[in-house]
This record gives C-alpha cells, sequence and structure tokens, in this order.
C-alpha cells in the first residue's frame, strides 16, 4: 500500500531547486523524490538533536531524587 501524499506549494532559491532538479536527473529519479528525501533529511538532522521524552524523564527525576545533594555540592 503506497503512503499518501500531499501537494503543497512553496517558493525556494532557484538555484538550490536547479541542485536538486540536476540531482534527480543524475539519479534518473523524479524531483518530487529527491525533495522528498531532502525534507525528510533536514527533519531527522533536527530529531537527532533532541533529547528523547524518556531521557529527559529520567533527567528530571534524578534532579530532583538528588536536589538535597545538589544543594549541598553547590555551597
Amino acid at each position: 500500500m503506497a503512503a499518501t501524499k500531499e501537494s503543497f506549494s512553496s517558493r525556494a532559491d532557484p538555484e538550490l531547486l536547479a541542485s536538486l532538479r540536476e540531482i534527480a536527473d543524475d539519479e534518473g529519479r523524479e524531483f518530487h523524490y529527491v525533495l522528498e528525501d531532502a525534507m525528510r533529511a533536514f527533519v531527522d538532522s533536527r530529531a537527532e538533536t533532541k533529547p528523547r521524552a524518556y531521557v529527559m524523564d529520567h533527567f528530571r527525576a534524578s534532579v530532583e531524587k538528588n536536589r538535597k545533594l545538589g544543594k549541598l555540592l553547590a555551597q
């Protein structure tokens, strides 16, 4: 089953679009697939910089558990 796709309209630097079209031509792929790969890589790169929710939950629990120790060490 193919994933549902949504159309959208946007604007971009003509040189950037030309580069993406060249990549698509070189790889024998359709432009929209190359654009989608580029968008996915961008989103993934941002996601990698955010700590996972369970990591932050553990961190907050640890800070709360060790609050007294933290205050003592700060003195």
